[in-house]
Formats: structure tokens, sequence, C-alpha cells
């Protein structure tokens, strides 16, 4: 029998928290589900789950800063929840390393959707192609000036220094190594990253294509204004 995915969801809403933890049980999913922050990050720290649910607005310790102390800690999947799709909070949250978010109130089917969205690009990092003509490739590695990506060992360096990327910031460089010097639009990183096969908010590029410039050089991802981003060949 296979091991059940373990969620940690942490709502302080108990009507919210009982009947999400139904929902994902009822679909197989084993879960643990705490009322704060601070409980839920004792229980992180405890149980190690394969995924976590955060809500935004949880007392003790809000799902943003929880957010903070997981990615702190470890590369585990995590999505936020928010009760505004408008609001900063979302940001926030991807920002301070959460992979995706859902706004509330939400379906709980698509939740689950959601959730599975995660853990299947998770489950295979190194699924995603690396053109070997696109780019000086020796062994595998695929060099960029001073950024070398190992194609298959899912490590990446710069300027012989390594970079340590969340595995959504490590699948969204290897989607632009595929293609150097080709425009990406968010549509079709959202499509391809975040295996939304639905119009999604591109906030969650926008912010990923941060984050992981930051880690890779400021200059290394191109904007293209109206049409997406390139990586710089």
């Amino acid at each position: 029998m296979a091991e059940q995915t373990h969620v940690l969801f942490v709502e302080d809403d108990d009507v919210i928290r009982e009947a999400t933890q139904l929902a994902l049980e009822r679909v197989g999913f084993a879960v643990t589900a705490m009322p704060d922050g601070l409980s839920g990050l004792e229980a992180f720290r405890a149980r190690r789950p394969d995924i976590a649910l955060l809500d935004v607005m949880v007392p003790g310790l809000d799902g943003v800063s929880l957010c903070r102390r997981i990615r702190d800690e470890s590369t585990v999947p995590v999505i936020m929840l928010s009760a505004r799709a408008d609001s900063i909070d979302v940001v926030l949250g991807l920002e301070a390393g959460a992979d995706d978010y859902v706004t509330k109130p939400f379906d709980g089917a698509v939740l689950v959707a959601r959730i599975r969205a995660v853990l299947r690009r998770f489950g295979h990092a190194g699924g995603v192609r690396a053109d070997a003509d696109s780019a000086a490739v020796d062994g595998g590695v695929l060099s960029f000036g001073d950024l070398e990506i190992d194609t298959e060992g899912m490590e990446v360096r710069r300027a012989g220094q390594p970079v340590a990327l969340t595995p959504t910031e490590m699948r969204l460089l290897l989607e632009f190594s595929s293609a150097p010097g080709t425009v990406l639009s968010r549509d079709k990183l959202l499509e391809r990253v975040w295996d939304y096969g639905w119009g999604g908010d591109t906030r969650v590029v926008d912010v990923h294509v941060q984050r992981l410039r930051t880690k890779i050089g400021q200059d290394r991802i191109e904007t293209v204004r109206g049409f997406g981003y390139k990586l710089k060949a």
C-alpha cells in the first residue's frame, strides 16, 4: 500500500479547518491541522509534511512569517490561503517563499487539484527538458556566462558558488534555459511550470522571476514588456 501524502494545514477558523481536513482526508491525504502559526511550526518540525497549506491570517505567528520559517529549513512546497485575491498578503506570501496560493472561499475540488498539481511538479523537478543545442553543454551542464546549470544533478552555480533554489525556482530556470533568448509569456510559464490548465494569476510568475533574479543575477532574465520574460543567452 502506497504511503499517504502528508499535508500540514494551518487555519484558525474551526469550521474551515475541520471541513477542509475532512475533504482532504476523503481523497486520501493524511492531514495534520493546526489552529495557529506556532503550533503549525512545531508540527512541521515534528512531522516533516510533504506539503504545507498556510492561511495568511493566523494568530501567534502569521502565515507569511511561518512560510519564511519553513523556507529557512526546507524546500517543501507551500500553498498560501488568502481571503482577498487583491491583497498585498498574496505577494508577501509568494515573496516569503510560497509556491502558489488559493483564494478563500475555495471549492474543495479546486484545492485538491492545486495540491496535486504542486505535488506533481515537485515530484518531477527534473522533467523539464534542456535543449543541448541552445547553450554550452558539458556533461549535462548548461553554461550562461558565469551561471552553470547541472540538469542531471539539479544544481546551480554562479561564479563557481552554489545557488540554493526551491524546486519551483529550479523548474522556472530550467524552462528558461531550455529556450534561451526566446520570450516566454506569463501564461505559458503558468502552464509549464505551475501546471495550470486554466488561466491563473500572473503575479505568481512575476514574484518567482524576481526571486530567481536575486539569486542568479538581476540582468540574467530580461523583461520584454507586453510579452513576458527571456533568459539572456
